[in-house]
Order: structure tokens, then sequence, then C-alpha cells
């Protein structure tokens, strides 16, 4: 490590904040690094949204192939290849990954491949990937480090080969049997893909429901669907013990009302969560501190407790969605370079649970608009009583939203059916320009097509 380069801006991981943000301070006239331990894009498009949507797709096709008879077409015995599924994956992964960091370096910025470790104030070392080390100091500096799928202390469970979100998306056959820890967005999402590749599933939940962010009816909605598709989902279920099989394969010992029992399976996917990538950073030097959970804390316009150093995305504790993690690094962009006062408070966080249905989620839920004590009124639907649903036979799931009585408007909504994130976004844009739920109740929406669904929902607003 031979000196110091200095930069007028350092940002530590090429997610989906650090990227843009890089461009934005170039044409600020800072002088930019970004550093980056393993891939351009960061989680989104390596292990995240990228690669899991193209596997939902190749899964889609198997279930809709399947249903062909329903639709009076008639063809022969489906099998899924996983090695062509994992390749179209990766093709797709690595445009998007040279993609990223090809907007880096066109926007002015110079990329580095290693890793970044605080030194003290506003310095840092990187051990580059290619070998050697270099010294940077910086003026401003933001870290974008991301997250990583948790690993929770279940004893047994360093015993076998278990899989993450990461590694089961390069398995080159379809699992037999595969057992899910873990009832939440990411679970679900796998354990429905591999059903309908061909895999057995069960899912092993701890809690009441699957899903333990949505309000309860939503939740159940989406048991049913999984288990109409055929899905084994234990809920109330707590893993004690992990033990390899004799001859391979997994066995998880289960407490689940006062009694234990035992599943077997060929594969085991853990997906209880994720941690933050902030305990091979050595924040102390740097003077930022993190919370009880490893994540660093921030106030509501990004910055930590370091004069001149900000995290954004996962790593700050953000909900944990691409789509939030670009939005941060708007805040940043526009409070640090155009003197403006954007925060985090009260913005929108639209998601979508990339299940088939899809489930949209924005705003309020029941349960939260209920705890605040607010005047609400509740409208909703099954999606057996939208017409282009019916025309495609996609009638599984429903459709729920949350009003203000005394001001009609749109406080949130669940939209669990086909496209219910591009229907979600529809309800998004009504928020956003203030509209009154009435409006969409009165809107003319061609027929058929989805989005005339909020002409009847709102008919039926119930308290």
């Amino acid at each position: 490590m031979n000196g110091t380069d200095h930069y007028g801006a350092l940002i530590i991981g090429d997610g989906q904040a650090g990227g843009p943000l890089s461009t934005d301070l170039v044409k600020a006239g800072y002088t930019t690094v970004v550093v980056e331990r393993e891939h351009a894009g960061g989680t989104c498009v390596n292990e995240g949204c990228t690669p899991t949507k193209t596997m939902v797709a190749s899964a889609r096709v198997a279930y809709l192939a399947r249903r062909g008879h329903e639709y009076g077409v008639e063809d022969g015995a489906v099998t899924v290849d996983m090695t062509t599924v994992r390749g179209r994956k990766r093709r797709i992964v690595s445009s998007f990954r040279d993609g990223s960091r090809m907007a880096v370096e066109r926007g002015g910025a110079e990329f580095l491949k290693g890793e970044a470790r605080f030194v003290g104030p506003k310095e840092v070392a990187v051990s580059l990937a290619e070998g050697g080390a270099r010294h940077l100091t910086g003026d401003v500096i933001f870290i974008n480090t991301g997250g990583r799928p948790s690993v929770p202390p279940v004893p047994g469970l360093d015993s076998v080969p278990f899989l993450n979100s990461t590694s089961i998306m390069e398995l080159d056959a379809v699992p037999k049997h595969l057992l899910v820890m873990g009832g939440g967005y990411v679970g679900l999402e796998f354990a429905q893909m591999f059903l309908r590749f061909g895999s057995r599933v069960t899912i092993v939940e701890q809690l009441g429901q699957l899903l333990a962010h949505e309000d309860a009816d939503i939740a159940s909605a989406v048991a049913d669907i999984l288990h109409q598709d055929g899905i084994d989902i234990r809920l109330e279920s707590t893993v004690r013990r992990v033990s390899r099989e004799t001859g391979g394969g997994v066995r998880l010992t289960i407490a689940a009302h006062g009694e234990e029992c035992e599943v077997a399976g060929s594969h085991l996917l853990v997906a209880v969560g994720r941690v933050p990538n902030t305990d091979r950073l050595n924040l102390q030097a740097a003077g930022v501190v993190c919370d009880d959970r490893g994540y660093v804390k921030v106030n509501e316009r990004l910055e930590t407790t370091a004069p001149g150093i900000y995290a954004m995305g996962d790593v700050a504790g953000s909900p944990p969605f691409t789509h939030i993690a670009y939005d941060d690094h708007r805040i940043v962009r526009d409070n640090l370079l155009h003197g403006g006062s954007r925060t985090t408070i009260d913005r929108l966080i639209p998601y979508t649970v990339f299940i088939d249905p899809q489930l949209g989620r924005i705003g309020m839920s029941e349960a939260e608009a209920r705890k605040q004590n607010r005047a609400i009124g509740v409208a909703a639907m099954p999606m057996s009583h939208v017409a282009r649903a019916i025309e495609v036979g996609e009638t599984r799931g429903k459709v729920k939203a949350i009003v203000d009585t005394e001001t009609d408007q749109i406080l949130g909504g669940a939209i669990l059916g086909i496209e219910g994130g591009e229907i979600m976004a529809m309800l998004e844009i009504a928020m956003m320009g203030k509209l009154p739920y009435t409006a969409l109740r009165e809107g003319i929406f061609a027929h058929p097509t989805l989005a005339e669904l909020f002409n009847n929902l709102f008919t039926s607003v119930s308290a």
C-alpha cells in the first residue's frame, strides 16, 4: 500500500443506491470512487431480484404447460432441465452486472474491485481483488454494503449442506423434497418455484401465519393458494434440531403444538431473514454507530453518527427492497447536492411478492390502520369476481383496500391476484395524487382489463 489517494466522494458498495449516486456526484464535480467487494450491481442484480425473477418465469412456464388441457391445448409430459434454467439465469445476471459496472464507469467514477475497511475517520483501506491494497480518503463517504442471508443458531445446522437464497439458484437438478425453513417472502417464492419445477415442498414456519407483516386474511389466502398447489405448510412449528439423513438428505426435528415430530427431505433451504454487511467494515474506527442488530444508525436524511458519512439501502435498515435503496440515493442526492429537504419519513413503501398469483402491497395494512385508531373502511373482493381474471383462467386470490372514511383517501391495499404488482402500482399512483377512492370507483377503465376491478372493489366499503 503506497501513499494515500484522496477523493471527493467514496462509495463502499455498488448496490442500487451507490451506483446511481456515483454518477450524480461526478456531475456535481466530485472525484468519485466506488469500491465493490463482490459484484457490480449489488444484491438485486446478482442474488436477488434479477436471478430469482428469471427463475420464477421458468417455473411459471412449467405451470402453464401442465395446465394446457384446461385451455384445450394438449401436449406431452412436462419436464424441467435445471441446467438450462440456471444457464438462462446466469446469462441475464451477467449482462445486468456488466451493465451496472459500465454505468458507473461511463458516469465518470472509478470502479475498484476489493474489500473496504475503515482505518480512521474518513479513511479506508481496500484489499484489492487482484492483489495488493490501496489507502483512500474521502470528503464524504457513503456506505451501501447491503446484507446477506442470516443463519439461525439451530443445533446441527452447521453439520448439513443447507442452501440459502443464493446457493439454491445454482442447483443443477430438481430436489426430490425441498424443506423450507421460513415462511416469509423469500421462502414462499422459492417454495412455489421448486414445486413447479417438480419438487415436493414442505414449509416450516414458527409463527401462526405465513408472511408475518401481512393482514391475517391476506396471509390465509396466500396459504390457501400454496396448499392448493400441493405445498405442505407447518405453522407454529419451531425447528429444534437438524441432522443428516443416512444415505444423504436432511432431517428436521420440529416442536409443534406441544409435541415433537420429524420431517425428512433431500434438500434444506434456510430463509429466515437477512443480516447487514457491517461486521467487516470496522465502523468504530470511523465513529459510525450500529444498532444491536448490526444495522448502521441513520437519521431521516440517512446521515450516520459520523459527520460526512451516509448509509443507504439494506445496511441502513431501510425496507429491504431495491426500489427503496434507489430512493435512498435520491434523498442523499437532493439534500447533499441540491440543498433539498427530502427525508425517509412517511414515504410510500410499495412491494411485490412474486409468488403466483403475485401479492402487491402498498401503504397501510388493515391491522396498522386500526392500531392508529383511524376511522377506516375496508373494501374487499375475490379475484373470481374480476371478468379478465375469469377469461384468462387466473381467478385465485383477493383484492383489498383500506380507506379513510373521513377524507375518502386511500390508505393502502393488497392485491393478491394475476399481475398483482402492476395493479398495486395503479393504487399507488392514486395515493400519490391524493385521489379519493371514489375517483377509482367512478373511473372509466377499458374493458376487459384488470384495472376495472377498482370499479367493483370500491362499490362497497364497510367499517
